[in-house]
């Protein structure tokens, strides 16, 4: 005889408690920010699914699956969202709680792939951390342990409720116990079996698995007793999942605001690339690529000097004190251009070398990572703050006697 009550007590479900906790509420929250930001569904919001996107599908080994995801990215960003906000509440509820951390590895393996896989060094990318934080639950699941499941099923005696006893025939004890040898136990020192003294019936393994005796004639069919439950569990869960997407969709899109928009995007002409005739004026404003400090910095230069480097747009779309989105001819990367002084112009790449994300300009000279609030200086493209490990990449970029913006001259 056992009590199921103080083997549970010693069942590993306690102790993987603190960290399915920690990755339930995770899940279920960042499946909820999802849902609650409107622009994360806004192709037109550098911060949106689209954006990440296709910015992380230059530089992943699935590029392949995530251009197939480009083409349909809110249905991509739907499909992450819902699914985090399921296995989080799986997980929390105790409901197919080993399904449930499987969907938790394969999203994290999955964003791993898209997002962190460049990570360097590679621990301060969170996937991978998340792949195998998500293991144990996945081998153990939750023990029985505040399990939304494991409550209904004691109620309708699929199994015995705690606090109950079973009888254990000594022949299934031979059986189980790792320690018999021959009527002899090896854990005591190959004393004699001895029931009072067994480390079987004294916790060492866990009873809480153990079914109760079925009555003799059963109300109704035992398995469709069992698919009632397990229906009836999904049903709560998937129901406590839509409604708090629901409501965090609602308040999301009642409080939304939206970011401030860059001031412009640079449109290359290849009319306007040409040199200017002979003799004409130059501008006072003709610049070279630098190798200065910021990298990306611009030069006076000899007058009526053409620069090197493809054009990527007018100069004049770039007033002084603003700054404007390009697409960099070397990466195809999206990159920005700032005019922060009358002969001088800077340009970045505005993917953040942490994880991937491309940064928006807050404006106070700052490119900010909307992804996990990396911050960098916008004329040198310094780190201001991580988790980001380097700056911005910077990129050459001068004006040309015929008002044009030269890049990777």
């Amino acid at each position: 005889m056992a009590r199921i009550t103080e083997s549970l007590r010693k069942s590993p479900g306690w102790m993987l408690l603190p960290l399915r906790l920690f990755l339930g509420f995770t899940f279920t929250f960042a499946g909820l920010q999802k849902l609650a930001n409107p622009g994360f569904f806004n192709a037109s919001n550098p911060a949106s699914i689209d954006a990440q996107i296709r910015a992380y599908q230059l530089r992943s080994p699935i590029h392949l699956l995530l251009g197939i995801a480009a083409h349909a990215p809110v249905v991509f960003g739907l499909l992450i969202a819902f699914g985090e906000l399921a296995v989080g509440v799986g997980v929390l509820l105790g409901v197919f709680t080993r399904l449930a951390a499987l969907g938790g590895i394969t999203i994290s393996f999955i964003l791993f792939l898209a997002v962190s896989f460049h990570s360097n060094p590679y621990y301060i990318g969170s996937d991978i951390v998340f792949v195998f934080a998500w293991t144990p639950l996945v081998i153990f699941g939750d023990g029985q342990v505040a399990s939304l499941e494991a409550n209904v099923k004691r109620r309708l005696g699929v199994i015995a409720p705690l606090g109950t006893t079973v009888g254990i025939d000594f022949g299934t004890i031979t059986r189980v116990c790792g320690h018999y040898e021959a009527g002899r136990c090896r854990a005591n020192g190959r004393a004699i079996c001895q029931i009072g003294a067994c480390p079987v019936l004294n916790g060492v393994i866990s009873l809480g698995q153990q079914r109760a005796p079925r009555p003799a004639a059963p109300a109704y069919d035992p398995e469709r007793r069992r698919f009632l439950v397990r229906a009836g569990t999904v049903g709560v869960a998937g129901g406590a999942a839509v409604v708090l997407g629901g409501l965090s969709a609602g308040i999301g899109h009642a409080l939304y605001k939206a970011p401030k928009a860059i001031s412009s995007s640079l449109t290359s002409s290849s009319t306007a690339a040409q040199d200017p005739p002979a003799g004409s004026a130059t501008s006072t404003s003709t610049t070279t690529p630098s190798s200065s400090a910021g990298g990306g910095a611009s030069t006076p230069a000899a007058s009526g000097a053409t620069p090197k480097g493809t054009v990527v747009g007018p100069a004049k779309a770039v007033p002084v004190g603003q700054v404007a989105s390009f697409t960099d001819p070397a990466s195809g990367e999206p990159a920005y251009v700032l005019h922060p002084a009358a002969t001088k112009f800077v340009a970045f790449s505005a993917i953040c070398p942490h994880a991937g994300c491309t940064v928006q300009y807050a404006g106070s000279d700052r490119f900010v990572c909307p992804c996990h609030g990396s911050a960098f200086n916008a004329l040198t493209g310094a780190v201001l703050n991580g988790p980001a490990p380097t700056g911005l990449t910077p990129i050459p970029i001068a004006e040309g006697p015929n008002g044009q913006l030269y890049a990777d001259g």
